[in-house]
């Protein structure tokens, strides 16, 4: 046993257990105290509710910042904080921890892991991490290169540290995870990029490998890890395992103590296109299900499958609830979820069986769930001979990671839900597996605003199409109780309360409170940067105190295009811990630099449409659509004139690897890369003379129909 374990453990035994840091075990994890937060989503049933009403209706205009820590990095931010006995443990972007006195927000520790920067270059969506798990005097954390570290709870070092993925291939940890039955469970992601997802579970003492589940078969030739995997395989087709298969367990986990069943999400398939991956059809099994296993063994017991045979990227790896319902005269004990795929899902949780699912978002791709099987029917057409079709919602989801709230008081599930397109189109070709990036097989270009567009039109697409809302769900009659539109399409998960508030973040910049039962906003107070983090709530010594992540970013922030230029970005990340009678000023946000004049637009027409398909398939998944950077990454449209000097030698030679930006010789000519700077340099030079324009586009822009731009977007 290492040291400090024992250490622990001997200190356990000695003055018990309630004098330890994170003293958290399954009764705490399964029915917390009313102002602890002691695990993800405040217990086992992820419901993300607070007993606590202290802020309420009558009082939440008193609410003020109490403190505030800044983080040491501009990445995105998505960490729910862990609460117990006084202690704040938060991570922030490349997978550091920190112990913060919960009241005050004095530092006691900090852990830095050292992720390699040139790990973001296998993170689809930013150098992100959700959070920690608290178990009985450790803190864990999974980090973006694949490690699951356990600290010691009292002084964050390090008991132990297990490389969960091959570092040979492109696997990450941005999930944060959970603990059950003295079982450390994480899962990875990786999906985009030609792996095979898994779910494993470590000792917490030893951190010994207890058990692990795949999610997808390997290749038949070596076996297979279980009857699971068998039967899986007879639902796929090809040689999918070449490909990797996907399927990776990434972000959402919830637990029945009752039912001794842990429920994890499964992610999308690799590559995207499903007559890639599994040419002679097939449900591919276990892509885009909530799987249902035994936390001892890791024994599969049932699953859902929410978008069999799955080509669009419709995860689901979103949040999931538990909670008893009362459904037709009768108290069901369900499993709720609103995954990328459009549809708000009711599931009985101990057998998996179908209950109810409704479209809560414009969805195109199917008609409906049939409620007899449990199916979506697919509309018609999915795809057209290969030819591009706008399909709703798109791959960042009709809700994405950002957690949901569940309010059994109201009977309202409260979602930060999106309502975008996208535009579908397969890849000319395989994918290349000697290629270590995107293997989507998906062709970027198709959904890109058309190249040489006037801008009143790009402008249409880009704000007329795409819209989000906060989202009062009624689970039991399955339609909407409320919602409140927002700005931006990418905003923060949420927190409920019994004091009838619903608390939110948004893109913007601002943190609000709204009417559990009828939306109406109650409160707001700047944030002075994006926030796409979940907020919590605890207390200490009987004083409530809220507390929320503030920090851009995520997948929309790297490749959202010119949707983010509203966004409030670039800041240091920073927690925000409000309490009533307090008037604090949270850190100040970031001006944008002015933007250089960029180099004159020389190349000919040729070489920018063919830099405009390179950047697209290449570069726009981090450095945004049509070069519109999102303030997490450089923006391209202001790059110097050195850096246009050297633009061969960063994206061709990979000079800055080791700063997260790797080279492009393996996929990339030397003429091709000099196209793409072309293409760069246009979209610089239309930037700068837009900023010089009269703005009479903005007016034509604005008398775009919602239909209008569909048609647009099906004639690209």
């Amino acid at each position: 046993m290492p040291r400090t374990v024992f250490a622990t453990a001997l200190c356990a035994l000695l003055i018990g257990p309630a004098a330890l840091a994170a003293a958290v075990d399954a009764e705490r994890a399964a029915e917390p105290a009313p102002g602890d937060w002691p695990a993800h989503g405040r217990s086992y049933a992820e419901q993300r509710h607070s007993p606590l009403d202290a802020v309420n209706r009558d009082t939440v205009e008193r609410l003020g910042l109490a403190w505030s820590f800044e983080l040491p990095t501009r990445r995105g931010q998505e960490a729910t904080p862990i609460v117990v006995d006084g202690v704040l443990y938060v991570t922030g972007s490349w997978s550091m921890v920190f112990a913060l006195d919960a009241a005050t927000g004095a530092l006691k520790w900090q852990y830095d892991p050292g992720v390699p920067r040139r790990t973001g270059s296998k993170a689809c969506c930013d150098a992100v991490n959700r959070g920690v798990a608290v178990w009985q005097g450790q803190v864990f954390v999974g980090t973006l290169d694949g490690r699951l570290v356990a600290l010691d709870a009292a002084d964050g070092s390090v008991n132990w540290s297990q490389q969960t993925v091959p570092t040979d291939q492109a696997y990450t940890i941005t999930g944060a995870p959970r603990v059950v039955k003295d079982r450390v469970i994480i899962g990875n992601g990786g999906g985009e990029y030609g792996v095979r997802g898994y779910v494993s579970a470590y000792d917490v003492a030893t951190g010994d490998l207890a058990w692990r589940f795949h999610t997808v078969p390997g290749n038949p030739d070596a076996g297979f890890e279980s009857d699971a995997m068998a039967r899986a395989a007879n639902t796929w087709s090809g040689e999918w395992w070449r490909l990797g298969g996907g399927g990776t367990v990434w972000d959402s986990m919830a637990y029945d103590p009752e039912l001794d069943l842990l429920y994890v999400g499964v992610g999308n398939g690799s590559p995207w296109q499903r007559e890639m991956r599994s040419p002679g059809g097939g449900d591919n099994l276990f892509l885009s299900s909530i799987v249902a296993l035994r936390p001892d063994t890791g024994a599969y017991v049932w699953h859902y499958q929410t978008t069999p045979a799955d080509t669009w990227d419709y995860t689901a790896t979103q949040h999931m609830i538990l909670a008893d319902l009362e459904i037709e005269g009768r108290t069901r004990k369900v499993i709720m979820q609103a995954p990328k795929n459009g549809f708000f899902y009711v599931l009985d949780r101990e057998t998996g069986a179908f209950i109810s699912a409704e479209p809560f978002v414009n969805v195109t791709w199917a008609s409906h769930v049939d409620p007899e099987t449990g199916r979506p029917v697919e509309a018609e057409p999915v795809y057209v001979d290969g030819q591009p079709v706008p399909t709703a919602p798109s791959p960042l989801g009709a809700h994405n990671w950002m957690p949901m709230a569940w309010n059994p008081d109201a009977g309202l599930v409260y979602i930060p839900a999106m309502d975008a397109p996208f535009t579908h189109a397969s890849a000319a070709a395989d994918p290349d597996l000697d290629d270590p990036l995107w293997r989507t097989g998906t062709d970027f270009a198709a959904a890109a605003t058309p190249l040489f567009i006037a801008p009143a039109v790009e402008e249409a697409l880009a704000e007329t199409l795409v819209s989000a809302h906060l989202l009062a769900w009624d689970p039991v009659a399955q339609k909407a109780a409320w919602r409140v539109q927002h700005a931006h399409p990418w905003n923060g998960g949420v927190l409920s309360t019994a004091g009838g508030l619903v608390f939110q973040g948004d893109a913007t910049g601002h943190f609000s409170a709204y009417d559990a039962n009828s939306g109406r906003l109650m409160w707001q107070r700047p944030a002075n940067t994006g926030v796409v983090a979940a907020p919590m709530t605890y207390a200490i010594d009987g004083r409530q105190f809220v507390a929320v992540l503030a920090g851009w970013g995520g997948s929309m922030a790297l490749n959202g295009g010119r949707l983010n230029d509203t966004v409030k970005g670039g800041a240091n990340g920073r927690l925000l811990v409000y309490a009533l009678d307090e008037a604090g000023e949270p850190p100040p946000g970031v001006v944008m630099a002015e933007m250089p004049q960029p180099p004159r637009n020389t190349a000919l027409d040729d070489d920018i449409r063919a830099g405009f398909g390179h950047y697209a398939r290449s570069c726009s998944v981090c450095h945004g659509m049509n070069v519109a950077g999102g303030g997490v990454i450089p923006d391209l449209r202001y790059l110097s004139r050195e850096k246009h000097a050297i633009f061969d030698r960063i994206v061709y030679d990979g000079v800055l690897t080791e700063a997260g930006m790797p080279g492009f010789s393996h996929r990339l000519t030397p003429e091709q890369v000099e196209q793409i700077r072309a293409y760069v340099i246009y979209e610089a030079n239309r930037e700068w003379r837009r900023r010089d324009d009269s703005g009479w586009w903005r007016a034509v822009k604005n008398t775009a129909s919602r239909a209008t731009a569909w048609a647009l977007l099906q004639l690209q």
